[in-house]
């Protein structure tokens, strides 16, 4: 009679930690201790923190450039007014003079932008455009400035704050549609010298912020701890927040509001102390100062959690580097020096991501992955060109929500807390 063989029995705990069948966690079993982890990342708050005391932020006037730029800045609403005023008292003059009226509008194209790499920012140069009334391709346009410095001169008279929804449905015939009177007011306030929160005008609340931070709003102290998974809508007006408080080790910016709520439910700012930030999708300008605001008077480091495709890329860009569209105004908008978490292209294979849950990449996303490789911003950054030369070369893209595949709870169980671990950011 044959021998039989012994079968032995499974040891779940030397089941390869590589696994990805139904139901595994990848890499689960490399994770050290949360104190390991936090200790890593107290070294990594502790190192910016002490660099900042000893490092003198950069400006335009602190560079020898070979031309102008031009910059905004934060005026109050008496500065902004006489500002509209002595503007129209020349456009006046010139009417009274028999010259008619333009208006000399800085140029906000591509031409006129340039990356510094010492300030690790796009720029505005100082070359303007003459937008005439009497002329039939710009009268419009012209039009449309004037009746957007009317409406700031009334907002400053009555010391209150509008959205830009607001402003466009006040003249909705003339603007008829609302990009048209965004642009120009970003014209305005580039015309004036100023911020376009200076101009009292503000964008609906988009962005929210969870976590391990207290500040005031108004006059209110808001503690993000106790906001629940929906966490507190960031304000509009960045002026009336202060008093920032917090014992994170760092801020976790989210691309996408369904990773964000997962880890606003599972309450990972409380594992690992951090604040969470998103915008949504695009940055808006609230979420854009409100992180600028966070890192300058908290002084702790920024990872980015994005997808991986050229778009989450270019999201993370605008955060750090600025939006060409308000280059004007980069020195308030731009957080320096936020590091990329993932989701990075050679995370998909690292990972063991499922090929059903990786997309092709259009014929739109290689175009925006090529011409990223260009960016003068991407090309600081080695790892940068690797990752998105990577991800083109492989014509695959994967979003935050892929990681899934592996239970609901991975992204905040073992995905963060591994890279975390492993201090695996660009």
């Amino acid at each position: 009679m044959a021998d039989k063989k012994k079968r032995r029995r499974a040891d779940p705990d030397s089941e390869d930690e590589d696994s990805v069948g139904h139901g595994a966690q990848p890499f689960k079993k490399r994770l050290k201790s949360d104190n390991v982890i936090l200790s890593g990342l107290r070294k990594l708050t502790e190192s910016l923190q002490s660099n900042n005391t000893d490092q003198k932020t950069l400006t335009l006037s602190d560079l020898d450039l070979s031309f102008n730029c031009r910059e905004v800045a934060d005026l109050n609403l008496s500065s902004v007014q006489d500002a509209v005023e002595r503007l129209i008292i020349r456009v006046t003059q010139s009417i009274l003079s028999g010259s008619g009226f333009s208006f000399d509008v800085p140029a906000r194209g591509n031409a006129n932008q340039l990356y510094i790499p010492e300030l690790d920012r796009i720029v505005l140069k100082d070359k303007t455009s003459i937008r005439p009334y009497a002329n039939v391709s710009t009268v419009r346009k012209t039009t449309i400035t004037a009746r957007i410095l009317q409406l700031v001169h009334q907002l400053c008279l009555k010391n209150i704050h509008v959205t830009k929804r607001d402003l466009f449905y006040t003249d909705v015939k003339l603007f008829q549609d609302q990009s048209q009177s965004d642009t120009v007011l970003d014209d305005v306030s580039c015309m004036l010298g100023c911020t376009r929160s200076s101009l009292n005008v503000v964008a609906a609340e988009k962005g929210i912020v969870v976590g391990r931070i207290i500040f005031s709003d108004n006059g209110d102290m808001i503690d993000c701890t106790k906001m629940g998974m929906g966490g507190k809508a960031i304000p509009p007006n960045i002026d009336r927040v202060g008093d920032m408080q917090s014992d994170a080790l760092f801020i976790l910016l989210v691309e996408k509001d369904a990773a964000y709520m997962r880890l606003a439910e599972d309450r990972f700012y409380n594992r690992f102390p951090c604040i969470i930030i998103t915008a949504k999708g695009q940055p808006d300008v609230a979420t854009r100062l409100f992180l600028k605001k966070m890192k300058t008077e908290l002084k702790l480091p920024v990872l980015a959690l994005v997808d991986s495709d050229p778009y989450g890329l270019k999201i993370l860009s605008v955060y750090g580097c600025g939006s060409k569209n308000m280059s004007y105004d980069s020195a308030n908008l731009t957080t320096p020096d936020i590091k990329w978490l993932g989701i990075r292209p050679s995370d998909l294979d690292k990972y063991k991501i499922p090929e059903q849950c990786r997309l092709p990449m259009t014929e739109q996303d290689i175009k925006t992955g090529k011409d990223l490789l260009e960016e003068d911003f991407v090309k600081k950054n080695p790892g940068w060109v690797e990752e998105l030369s990577l991800m083109v070369k492989t014509k695959q893209k994967a979003e935050i929500q892929a990681l899934s595949s592996f239970g609901f709870q991975y992204l905040s169980e073992v995905y963060l807390p591994l890279k975390l671990q492993q201090e695996d950011w660009l």
